[in-house]
């Protein structure tokens, strides 16, 4: 993992400013080197990204078993064992939610993510046939977000009140979103509410359901070249949630789960390259190397935009087929073709400028920033400035493997 110590408070590099067509958004506000470190944020809501119902058993142990219900670290050792030492919660001990990696998480959830009542709460949803039995499983996750976005209105109402401040676009966005809030209001709303707590609107429900969707990450399970990852929780951050969407990024997160120290659910951004003062800083909300029309349909489907990025609108007019053999078409350019994407490169100057609708913005990028790893796809970024000098080697935020300048040449040749 790459040192995080020391970084510049958020205010001193990052501003947040409203940016034409996409609303709220962070900028640059002094000039950024590649590697640097421009945020670490920790969530305010963290969340469980399984279904209420109990899944079928994977070689033995169920997914969501295999973390701790609070920090969400892999619990399950490199031999598929599990400890025989357990610390669960003493109201429900269930191997969804109410096992914990040790004492200090057993300690904090039961005083925060997982008290009394959301243990009361999610058995109940658990046996709720309407739900458990007739809804998708999108629909179940939904349900833990509402009674964790309720605790934390219990816990720490500031904290709600952040939660409530976030972009959410339209509450109720089509047909779907609406009969889902309904729906999932019915069900929250029956919940036993602790004495003085009112109960919520289904128009609250409906705005928290918005917010969910607009900014929650999704922490990943382990990567593997052998299967693909699947979400082992999601968390909605207070600062991060500020970052726009370009299918060419300027930066990356980066986020260590399964390490053993404090904060580890912890997001970190790192830049990818230099950027001047003034510049919008933003992350790619998935792997760079999909498709224009996947990357169209998951934007409008996830988010509720279209995106009009310098890359798209290259992209835009090209056919399906031309889409597919876009990676291909990148391995085959020439370096002294990649060069003419770069600014400054004789200077130290480590800023991408593109320069004319008609290049391919994204072949430099592919070439420099994209894992080649197999089933990887992650973005590399260099690591943190040492004394002020760029580092030369690169960490991949799916995988976290670590290359050099020299291994990255050799790959381009």
């Amino acid at each position: 993992m790459a040192a995080v110590e020391n970084q510049t408070p958020i205010q001193m590099v990052l501003k947040v400013a409203e940016i034409e067509g996409k609303g709220r958004g962070l900028v640059a506000s002094q000039s950024l080197k590649a590697g640097q470190v421009v945020l670490r944020d920790s969530p305010i809501l963290l969340y469980p990204a399984f279904p209420l119902k109990q899944q079928r058993a994977l070689e033995g142990v169920s997914s969501s078993f295999k973390y701790c219900g609070h920090c969400f670290r892999n619990i399950i050792g490199e031999n598929g064992s599990v400890s025989s030492t357990r610390f669960t919660c003493p109201l429900c001990f269930h191997p969804d939610d109410g096992v914990f990696c040790g004492p200090k998480c057993q300690s904090l959830a039961l005083a925060s993510t997982h008290t009394p009542w959301v243990c009361q709460a999610l058995n109940h949803l658990r046996n709720c046939p309407s739900l458990v039995d007739q809804q998708a499983d999108e629909c179940q996750v939904q349900a833990r977000f509402l009674v964790s976005a309720y605790n934390l209105a219990m816990i720490s109402p500031s904290n709600f009140q952040t939660l409530l401040s976030l972009d959410g676009g339209e509450p109720l966005n089509g047909d779907g979103d609406a009969t889902a809030a309904v729906l999932l209001h019915s069900l929250i709303s029956a919940l036993p509410l602790p004495e003085g707590v009112l109960a919520p609107t289904v128009q609250l429900t409906a705005a928290l359901l918005a917010k969910d969707k607009r900014n929650a990450f999704g922490l990943m399970e382990p990567f593997s070249e052998h299967r693909e990852r699947s979400v082992r929780a999601y968390a909605i951050y207070p600062n991060a949630s500020f970052f726009n969407h370009d299918c060419l990024p300027n930066a990356c997160r980066f986020d260590y789960v399964d390490t053993t120290f404090d904060g580890n659910t912890d997001i970190i951004v790192r830049m990818l390259h230099d950027v001047p003062e003034g510049r919008e800083i933003c992350l790619s909300y998935f792997p760079v190397n999909l498709s224009y029309s996947e990357r169209q349909r998951r934007l409008l489907d996830d988010y509720g935009f279209a995106c009009l990025c310098d890359r798209c609108k290259v992209e835009v007019n090209w056919s399906d087929k031309e889409d597919e053999g876009e990676n291909e078409a990148m391995e085959e350019e020439e370096d002294d073709d990649m060069d003419q994407h770069m600014s400054g490169s004789d200077d130290g100057n480590n800023e991408i400028e593109v320069e004319g609708k008609d290049d391919f913005p994204h072949a430099y990028f592919f070439l420099s920033y994209m894992c080649n790893r197999n089933n990887c796809g992650g973005t590399l970024a260099p690591l943190p400035p040492s004394s002020g000098v760029i580092s030369n080697i690169m960490e991949c935020n799916v995988c976290g493997g670590l290359k050099s300048e020299e291994e990255m040449e050799c790959v381009q040749e």
